[in-house]
């Protein structure tokens, strides 16, 4: 019977027998995760559910009842519009607008079965991408389209966590397949379509504006035709809305919120910040005169507390949103100024990559989660050479371990940990196998060397991170006091913040959980992983960067 059945599926998909086994693994851990943790983000889309289906399409982006107010762009609420029929039929309950933190097991199985369903448009979008074309653009390594599916990062945020960024980057790469086929157009609506989903993909528009304009505009009737489907996109995102644009705009971009988070991503500005903490600190202790540096007292506890606000500095210059900007277009000025020189299929892929990236790098208020903005599509690239997936292999094993803090509680650590590293064997391995070239140079060695170094560095970052989180628990133990409850450093905190009564301000389609860390101690984990992430992610960018500029062969 399941052979048949199985051999039925193959016949009508076209997939092979090791896809539907993917497919079939997959889809066997994530039910297995419905009972695990899950963030405020499950509330928050439940609320939508229930906006969406209560309330008329004019108040959809009015409604305060709960603090988790609708943020995304339209296309998405049309989305979660469509998935709250089924769930009325579930349970009632679930779209009823005052049950506020309703949790449910009916709730609970109904949205994550929506983010597995869902998440399909993503396989079919690695499917196509695995399938040869006539031209010269090789397809997707099955190797490297299986370890999108399977990704650590989709299974923490989507699969635990809760959010639907597997159904957003099978847009995203259903758009770049289109592209590959040449079929531009279509690419740029698909493209359009899921800015209107969720804006944060903004980041990498500049890509496909330079792309598009390059390779498909090159007569007037071509470029009106694309506008016009642009356009069409638009209008039928953003029309029905249309008297309540300014409305749905200030939910879009609060624009509210400070440069960091409590958990600061990854990025030049998470350096930046503990750059100010620890030259504060040598102020303090008085190995660094006065007349050198001045302390501004604002910024005591400003970069590190992780409230509302602009994030005030002790001792190095303050950080604006304008400059934040002016960084970001520069950096990516250099990517698209390649990608106008050499529009190929390759190139435009890398674009995308390091455009996000240098968002990533340098954007205001990033979240921890854009990670995957940079970490899906440099995967379509990643077998191109060995110097790209050596790449390839620091920034996925920083960026899929600037995730941990996402899952706090003790029963999903070893989720995290056993999931990243099978995932992290059976893709960086047979890659290795394939690609490595001995580096020939000193200079090369070095660097392999140091990044090797790296690498071993980050199972020791997550040993001295679980050991610090352990030392309240510890501490109270040796005292006789009443254990603390902390699992992860400043994570009991957060947790804490978390059930309260957290703001409505979010940015970029993110809402806003952040919690006010109130002890340096426990905010040590934390900082330890975000800086040390920092450093290899900014290292894979650079290396990126100047592989993608400087080579010939892309």
């Amino acid at each position: 019977m399941a052979t048949a059945a199985a051999a039925w599926v193959r016949n009508k998909t076209g997939m092979s027998a090791g896809e539907l086994d993917i497919l079939v693994l997959s889809t066997g851990i994530k039910l297995l995760l419905f009972p695990a943790y899950r963030s405020t983000d499950f509330e928050v889309h439940r609320n939508w559910l229930a906006i969406t289906q209560s309330l008329p399409l004019s108040k959809w982006y009015y409604d305060t009842t709960s603090e988790w107010t609708l943020d995304y762009p339209p296309f998405f609420a049309y989305f979660e519009y469509l998935l709250s029929w089924p769930a009325r039929l579930v349970d009632s309950k679930i779209v009823d607008l005052n049950a506020l933190q309703y949790s449910a097991w009916s709730a609970v199985a109904y949205q994550r079965t929506t983010v597995i369903v869902t998440e399909l448009v993503l396989g079919a979008a690695l499917l196509r991408l695995c399938r040869p074309l006539l031209s010269q653009t090789a397809p997707l390594s099955p190797i490297l389209a299986a370890s999108i599916f399977l990704h650590p990062g989709l299974l923490i945020v989507d699969h635990i966590h809760f959010q639907y960024n597997g159904f957003l980057f099978g847009v995203m790469l259903w758009s770049i397949a289109m592209m590959r086929e040449g079929r531009m157009v279509l690419g740029g609506m698909l493209f359009a379509a899921l800015l209107n989903f969720k804006h944060i993909y903004m980041y990498i528009a500049p890509a496909y504006f330079i792309h598009l304009l390059r390779t498909h505009c090159t007569t007037p009737a071509r470029f009106l035709s694309l506008a016009q489907t642009v356009i069409l996109t638009f209008s039928a995102s953003l029309l029905p809305f249309a008297p309540h644009l300014l409305q749905l705009l200030s939910r879009l971009f609060p624009f509210k919120r400070g440069l960091c988070h409590a958990y600061w991503a990854p990025n030049a500005w998470a350096l930046w910040a503990a750059a100010d903490r620890v030259l504060l600190m040598l102020a303090r202790r008085g190995l660094i005169p006065p007349r050198i540096l001045s302390i501004d007292s604002a910024g005591l506890a400003s970069s590190s507390r992780g409230l509302i606000g602009d994030t005030v500095f002790a001792v190095l210059p303050n950080v604006k949103p304008i400059h934040t900007f002016i960084v970001t277009i520069v950096c990516q000025s250099a990517f698209l100024w390649r990608l106008w020189r050499t529009p190929t299929y390759r190139s435009f892929v890398c674009a995308v990559t390091l455009c996000g990236w240098a968002s990533y790098a340098f954007g205001w208020h990033v979240h921890e989660k854009a990670i995957l903005l940079v970490l899906l599509p440099m995967s379509l690239v990643a077998a191109e050479s060995h110097a790209m997936f050596r790449t390839f292999v620091i920034a996925s094993a920083a960026g899929c371990i600037s995730l941990f803090p996402l899952l706090f509680t003790p029963a999903e650590t070893p989720i995290k940990l056993l999931y990243t590293s099978l995932w992290a064997l059976g893709t960086f391995y047979p890659l290795q196998k394939r690609l490595y070239t001995f580096p020939t140079t000193f200079t090369a060695v070095l660097i392999d060397r140091l990044e090797l170094l790296y690498l071993i560095g980050l199972p020791v970052l997550q040993i001295v991170t679980m050991l610090l989180g352990a030392w309240p628990t510890i501490k109270a133990a040796r005292t006789a006091s009443p254990p603390t409850n902390s699992t992860m450093g400043a994570w009991p905190t957060i947790k804490a913040a978390r059930t309260a009564s957290p703001p409505t301000n979010s940015t970029m389609g993110e809402v806003n959980t952040e919690p006010e860390i109130e002890n340096a101690l426990e905010f040590l984990p934390l900082l330890l992983t975000s800086v040390y992430c920092a450093i290899g992610l900014g290292w894979a960018f650079m290396r990126m960067g100047y592989f993608y500029v400087r080579s010939s062969s892309v």
